[in-house]
């Protein structure tokens, strides 16, 4: 699972890798703990109906799936399954159409026994990761509020020496297509599925994982702007 992450990126940062338009997210400033159910920058691309225009924008959303037909949830749904997000009623209609990308520095992951716990900071090669994601829009009050989940998958190399589950990541090369604001059939969900495995398993082979101090065990605790969250133990 992914239930803690870091991005560190500037807004700037972000519009410059992933070549995508300013967005209105300005006021995002970079954090090194976030919790289920904050605001989060996400990444995606939307097709004007009356131009046929693409555009790819970094936007904030809430990291907790909210889509309009479901019911009040005292469970957070920030975290989506690879094996039933083509096919289950409260995931599927946003995978078909509403796909993103979730930019993070790293994650954290847990070991050891509850009240004990030891934390680790997964990471890649390179300052950002780019998890796939999927996103949803309901109507709050007068404004439109963005919700986003995360897709995960079984464990693959250091991730799984961690815990069972990891975020799906996706290379560059991957972006463009999941991306797109194509609306897919179920020939072209499988497609997906296939092309984000094979993506994640490659990108799997790069993380690394390290112990970190487990005051970041508390959320409500730390601050989320400090950057020694990640630093390594000695």
């Amino acid at each position: 699972m992914c239930g803690r992450f870091a991005n560190d990126a500037k807004i700037d940062e972000l519009i410059q890798e992933f070549v995508a338009e300013g967005g209105d997210y300005r006021d995002w400033r970079p954090q090194f703990s976030i919790a289920p159910t904050e605001v989060v920058p996400i990444v995606r691309e939307r097709k004007n109906s009356e131009t046929g225009e693409v555009r790819r924008s970094v936007d904030p959303a809430v990291w907790n799936f909210r889509p309009s037909f479901m019911k009040e949830s005292k469970r957070p749904q920030f975290n989506t399954r690879i094996e039933t997000v083509a096919t289950n009623g409260l995931w599927k209609g946003a995978f078909a159409s509403s796909r993103c990308l979730v930019p993070m520095r790293g994650y954290y992951e847990w070991t050891g026994e509850p009240g004990s716990k030891q934390a680790w900071f997964l990471h890649g090669e390179q300052p950002l990761l780019a998890a796939a994601g999927i996103y949803t829009a309901r109507k709050v009050g007068d404004e439109w509020e963005v919700s986003t989940s995360i897709i995960t998958r079984e464990a693959r190399d250091a991730s799984g020496e961690v815990h069972d589950r990891m975020p799906v990541f996706l290379d560059r090369d991957a972006w463009d297509d999941y991306l797109a604001p194509v609306k897919l059939d179920d020939a072209g969900k499988a497609e997906m599925i296939e092309l984000m495995t094979a993506e994640s398993e490659r990108v799997a082979s790069s993380i690394s994982n390290y112990e970190v101090d487990r005051r970041v065990n508390n959320s409500r605790a730390v601050d989320p702007a400090d950057p020694t969250l990640i630093e390594p133990l000695d």
